[in-house]
């Protein structure tokens, strides 16, 4: 018998066999050049599985061996992203791709800007963290800002690497990318599924996503998943090469699949070719692809070019056509959504689109409709718009039935009878009821509730309808005077509305835990951030970023609540269309009743601070004028009157020579005479007049160029703070410039440590790195606020 070996003597061959296995990868997943067998990658596993079972110490986390799962987890943890997951935007035409194009040309002076271009995998985003160069965490895209912790599913994917190759990789690294499910893998996990009695995925796309989402990660390993990266997220303690395509060229050296058909090439003329070349290469490829991704090379563009609401104006995603399949229009139903919007939904006799059953699609709105013609009976092609949403596209007029109606938006609205109106130059059409709709109520009462915006735990979807359908919220600020009595006679009221057994009698009791509950979470949310309270509300177009930029350039909401549009694009990152929309809502009377009900009712903002002093940078009469979009008022002529009128109200009253006497050309000053003539217009320039002096009160000029006392300082969080939430003190360090990390580094300039602080403070104490109790945090925010 060969004497067992000692954990001295093994060492040496299991770090062997993890380099052989670690390179097999790299070559099959990376370098597409496999130098060793199937049977010899297995036999090899099998010893270091072998040798780690007997020395369980030499086994590392990062080993080919941990790849095969874990035990099951209960459910995802929550992953919040340092950085965002944006979403692109969509082209489906030729036109839109030249626009795209022609707006960074435009933005940067460049005569022809290079493009890194890729297929765009039909697959799920992800995101890999790695700390010293070994992988330490990774996350679905979830909405963007929050994702769910799957790391020990991502383990189990081979193309992943486990630890970086070679050297110089950043102390801190975070890679995006998309894993999916390879054509032939898929047909053959299937046909074992079908032999063996097994259920089947629907399509590749379903399966790597439902692959990701087992709680069981030894579920996931038998998934054959691959994974392709295609950009970058945090980077720590290195600096990027300058372009897009080079550091998807340093992430392969690091051991990083990608994908072969990466291109570089030059302006519009370039998209479309790589475009039409991946069309016709598309059914030839070994995994699914919906169409490709522009991304302008340069990161300097990048940055100038900056974003739009969520997504980037630098990149965009070029649509292939989608799958498309005939079926009959039944019906068109009217949904009223959260903002009131009146949605025509198509009802659709069942037909399989891209490997889903659709009976719905979406109209989009009423102008939609009229271009296509649709009408109730007709035959129609509905496809999945980017393989998701269903849509109607087109009519099959041959098929229609010579007495077919036109199709018109009916006058009421289907929930609460109001008008459905339509606003000037808006596409979509809305139901007058605002807030006495039982649509809209519902829908802004669970936004509001829900756990981004005021965290109420406890109240869903079902005590939302009762407690709307019996009367008891009328608006959200009602949530605020719920009692105990009136939440047991609510339950008691819906049993026997449904017919159903009373649950709130138990035993000869009344069960009132609860309702107990429920008044205490909502008790609890009455103290909350601005951030928070902002994107409760519902405000059309405000999801979690803009909230923030509003609270942390604002700082006040009686500030914000009183302010004209105009002063909201100076948020950056807020366009105009966001911007009318905030101050559109702030305007309403009925939102500011219920706002002051919230207050009223106990609500309070634990946040609040001055303006940020970075709102004092540009903020003048010439930027506003520019920000209110007055039709020849332009930079240039915009400094001109500035330069002449001493306020707002000046030039507002002044006659249309005085403008032309400033130094506008007549076409210029007769527009600015015209716009003016308008009462409303004439009203808002008042407004902002109001509104910049009342700023310049409270964001002194003195104030714009002094940094903040924690400007160009990081801090990290750990732990559990009493006196603050981690958002609140999140909130409050950033008003005074730090930046909020999620890991401590060489970089790190203090940690703030709760009770319970966990490997955060340990690895600061390893660094050095200053740490604060949360006493030292509250002094130090009381002397600097």
């Amino acid at each position: 018998m060969t004497p067992k070996k000692t954990a001295d003597q093994a060492a040496p061959r299991a770090a062997e066999l993890r380099a052989q296995l670690e390179d097999a990868n790299y070559r099959y997943y990376v370098l597409d050049d496999p130098t060793l067998a199937d049977a010899d990658y297995d036999r090899l596993l099998r010893e270091l599985e072998a040798l780690e079972a007997a020395h369980p110490e030499l086994a590392s986390a990062d080993s080919p061996t941990q790849r095969v799962g874990s035990t099951p987890a209960g459910t995802f943890a929550e992953v919040v992203h340092a950085v965002p997951m944006l979403s692109l935007g969509n082209a489906f035409t030729d036109e839109e791709v030249v626009d795209f194009v022609r707006k960074i040309v435009e933005r940067l002076d460049v005569a022809s800007p290079q493009f890194s271009v890729e297929p765009k995998l039909d697959g799920l985003a992800i995101s890999l963290r790695y700390e010293g160069g070994r992988f330490v965490q990774g996350a679905t895209r979830g909405d963007g800002a929050t994702g769910e912790d799957v790391t020990l599913n991502l383990r189990t994917v081979k193309a992943i690497p486990m630890k970086l190759r070679g050297s110089g990789w950043p102390p801190a690294l975070e890679v995006r990318g998309e894993v999916y499910m390879p054509l032939a893998a898929f047909k053959a996990y299937n046909e074992k599924a079908l032999k063996e009695g097994g259920k089947v995925l629907a399509n590749p796309r379903n399966g790597a996503a439902g692959s990701l989402r087992q709680l069981d990660p030894r579920i996931t390993a038998q998934r054959p998943l691959a994974f392709y990266a295609y950009a970058v997220g945090v980077v720590e303690g290195y600096e990027l090469p300058a372009t897009h395509s080079a550091t998807l060229k340093q992430l392969r050296d690091w051991g990083f699949p990608v994908s072969g058909e990466s291109d570089v090439v030059a302006g519009s003329d370039g998209l479309l070719g790589y475009y039409r070349q991946m069309g016709d290469k598309r059914d030839g490829l070994p995994f699914d692809i919906d169409g490709v991704v522009y991304k302008l090379d340069d990161y300097a563009g990048q940055r100038e070019m900056g974003f739009v609401s969520r997504a980037p104006r630098w990149a965009i995603a070029h649509k292939f056509p989608a799958q498309e399949q005939s079926t009959v229009l039944e019906g068109i139903d009217i949904q009223i959504g959260r903002t009131g919007a009146a949605t025509p939904v198509a009802r659709l006799r069942p037909v399989q689109v891209a490997g889903v059953v659709v009976t719905n699609a979406t109209l989009h709105n009423a102008d939609q409709i009229a271009r296509l013609d649709v009408r109730i009976g007709d035959t129609v092609i509905v496809r999945r718009a980017g393989d998701v949403i269903p849509e109607v596209v087109r009519v099959v007029p041959e098929y229609r039935a010579p007495d077919a109606p036109e199709w018109r938006m009916p006058a009421q609205c289907p929930v609460c009878g109001s008008e459905i109106v339509r606003e000037e130059g808006e596409a979509a059409w809305r139901c007058s009821g605002e807030l006495s709709c039982p649509a809209q109520r519902k829908e802004a009462i669970r936004h509001f509730a829900s756990r981004r915006a005021m965290d109420i735990e406890g109240l869903g979807d079902r005590y939302i309808e009762d407690l709307s359908d019996l009367g008891y919220l009328q608006s959200v600020a009602d949530l605020y005077k719920l009692t105990l009595e009136d939440l047991l006679e609510m339950k008691r009221r819906a049993d026997e509305r449904d017919g159903t057994t009373p649950e709130t009698v138990k035993a000869g009791k009344v069960a009132t835990k609860w309702a107990d509950n429920l008044l205490e979470a909502i008790d609890h949310s009455r103290k909350t951030t601005l951030e928070r309270f902002l994107f409760a509300l519902g405000i059309q177009h405000v999801g979690e970023n803009t909230s923030k930029g509003l609270a942390t350039w604002f700082g006040d909401l009686q500030l914000v609540r009183g302010l004209p549009w105009p002063l909201f694009k100076r948020v950056t990152d807020i366009g105009g269309e966001s911007a009318r929309a905030i101050g559109h809502f702030f305007d309403q009377p009925g939102n500011q009743q219920v706002i002051d009900a919230l207050l009223e009712r106990g609500v309070h903002i634990a946040d609040s601070h001055a303006p940020s002093a970075k709102l004092r940078e540009g903020l003048n009469l010439a930027t506003l004028l520019v920000d209110m979009e007055i039709p020849k008022v332009t930079k240039i002529r915009a400094d001109q009157l500035a330069t002449a009128f001493a306020d707002a109200e000046t030039l507002r009253d002044a006659p249309e020579h005085a403008y032309i006497t400033a130094g506008l050309p007549a076409d210029s000053a007769q527009a600015l005479a015209s716009w003016l003539s308008v009462e409303e217009n004439a009203q808002l320039l008042g407004r902002v007049g109001d509104a910049l002096k009342r700023l310049d009160a409270l964001t002194p000029a003195s104030s714009a160029s002094s940094a903040g006392p924690l400007d160009g300082k990081t801090a990290v969080l750990t732990g559990t703070l009493t006196a603050l939430t981690r958002d609140e003190a999140k909130a409050r360090l950033e008003a005074l410039g730090a930046k909020v990390a999620g890991s401590v580094s060489k970089k790190t300039s203090f940690v703030v440590a709760g009770t319970e602080a966990g490997s955060k403070l340990d690895k600061a104490q390893e660094l050095g790195v200053e740490v604060w109790d949360e006493a030292q945090l509250l002094t130090y925010l009381a002397e600097h606020e």
